[in-house]
């Protein structure tokens, strides 16, 4: 069971490498690409993965999930966070965790939970809009693999994952207001780089 959830959160986050989170107002350690870190969500924003609580101190996963037992992480503190109600966890000594939707405000360092959070298994959000317009890329399957080596040491820190998928390159990032996307498209042209933000606003 615990394995199924494990792989559930793999799938969502598609994570290579551990994200520490810098301040709102200084670019990620050891990034070159950009000047700034991009300014926090003014309203609620939604994320999926898993929820881990050790001891109870409470975390949203960025980054890989260790399939150990318990699992480990590390991510943003969460803030307002109660099992009361919750189900879908799981529990090893003084750890416990679940795969969830959770909705909430974020300060660029602490996830605050506004709503009750949702089982990932039972979440059914909208579609997003693909960047790309159905339309397919035109780089070269060399070039984007050559730009999926630079960005993790260009990016620093905000660098969770990526992949060549349609002619993109498509990386995953903790949040983007769309300053890193203003910088990859300075960096490499246009519908060359797509960056995806883990943690999504919430439209209405």
């Amino acid at each position: 069971m615990h394995a199924a959830a494990l792989a559930i959160v793999a799938a969502g986050t598609l994570t290579l490498s551990a994200c520490a989170t810098p301040s709102a107002d200084a670019p990620p350690p050891g990034a070159s690409l950009g000047t700034t870190w991009p300014d926090p969500p003014e309203g609620e924003v939604v994320a999926t993965g898993t929820v881990l609580d050790k001891g109870g101190e409470a975390e949203l996963c960025v980054g890989p999930v260790a399939e150990s037992w318990p699992p480990q992480c590390s991510g943003f503190p969460l803030e307002g966070w109660t099992w009361d109600g919750v189900e879908g966890s799981e529990t090893s000594g003084d750890v416990t965790w679940g795969a969830y939707a959770v909705t909430g405000t974020f300060d660029g360092e602490t996830f605050s939970v506004t709503q009750p959070p949702i089982m990932l298994a039972l979440y059914d959000p909208m579609r997003p809009d693909d960047p790309a317009g159905g339309v397919e890329g035109e780089t070269s399957e060399a070039r984007l693999l050559e730009i999926q080596e630079e960005l993790p040491s260009k990016m620093g820190d905000a660098y969770l994952s990526s992949y060549p998928d349609r002619g993109y390159l498509w990386v995953d990032v903790p949040w983007d207001d769309g300053t890193w996307q203003d910088a990859v498209d300075a960096e490499y042209g246009a519908k060359v780089v797509f960056v995806t933000s883990m943690l999504r606003e919430v439209s209405g």
